[in-house]
């Protein structure tokens, strides 16, 4: 309930100040008058410079930890969304790498931040822009029947690849440290509370996923936190340790509907 009242906090923010009014408002709810260090180094941002589709649009990033410590939380800030803070991953077993994935809806031209928090207090940012067609995602209508959407709301479906994605560099540091990379296809209409019902006329009330809770080896792993910005049946892809034999994920969406997936991993 408490990540709730947070993510409506968020988006009542001013979000159509000035060009970098919005990102100052925004960081000073998240972290307060604590120093935000460069990123360059430790996050590889990996973003369109034009989406071609606002309503699904790819967001990553690889993230390394400096020398001698820990990635323990990685957010994803869409400046000009209706909720900016788009996805949190708090890491509850903290890696010296940490790749993820995301679909968003991004409702127009913003710019972005990828932020890492580290073991020992330290937060870092790198930020981009994203340009858009001007579509209004989080308004646009859904791209699916509301009742047939509503039949399979919920089902997940696990999948597994060795490897991470990116820059040759990252590709081959995913493999040095054994990293495999899950990906979890979820059934939601994320519906953002902005979009009208093409029949009725009626604004269909919110109704996103919240958190999807990831477990290795029956221990947990990460906790995603998600909003109003993530896609129509939104696609999560991370890393996870090659060490790890089964993975669990349960998903709890602001209704309070919860389901859940299973999925043994193959071992080296």
């Amino acid at each position: 309930m408490m990540r709730l009242v947070f993510a409506l906090l968020l988006f009542a923010l001013p979000v159509q100040a000035g060009e970098g009014e919005a990102w100052e408002s925004i960081r000073y709810q998240l972290y307060g008058d604590r120093a935000l260090l460069d990123g360059a180094g430790v996050i590889a941002v990996d973003a369109p410079y034009r989406t071609d589709n606002d309503s699904r649009t790819r967001i990553a990033a690889n993230v390394a930890a400096p020398a001698g410590v820990r990635i323990g939380k990685v957010s994803v800030v869409l400046d000009e969304n209706p909720m900016p803070v788009s996805a949190v991953f708090d890491l509850s077993e903290p890696q010296t790498r940490f790749f993820f994935d995301v679909t968003l809806r991004i409702n127009g031209p913003t710019p972005m931040h990828v932020l890492a928090e580290t073991t020992d207090g330290r937060v870092f940012v790198s930020e981009g822009f994203v340009k858009t067609s001007g579509q209004g995602a989080c308004a646009a209508p859904p791209g699916t029947d509301p009742d047939e959407a509503l039949a399979t709301l919920g089902d997940m479906m696990l999948s597994v690849e060795e490897g991470v994605t990116g820059s040759v560099a990252d590709r081959l540091a995913g493999l040095a440290d054994r990293l495999k990379r899950l990906d979890v296809d979820i059934s939601h209409p994320s519906h953002s509370g902005m979009q009208m019902d093409q029949i009725t006329l009626l604004f269909i009330p919110m109704r996103y996923v919240e958190d999807v809770q990831i477990d290795l080896d029956g221990g947990g792993y990460v906790d995603v936190t998600g909003s109003i910005s993530l896609a129509e049946n939104p696609r999560l892809g991370l890393s996870v340790p090659g060490t790890a034999r089964r993975v669990d994920v349960t998903m709890t969406d602001t209704s309070g509907t919860v389901s859940t997936a299973h999925k043994d991993l193959a071992g080296y």
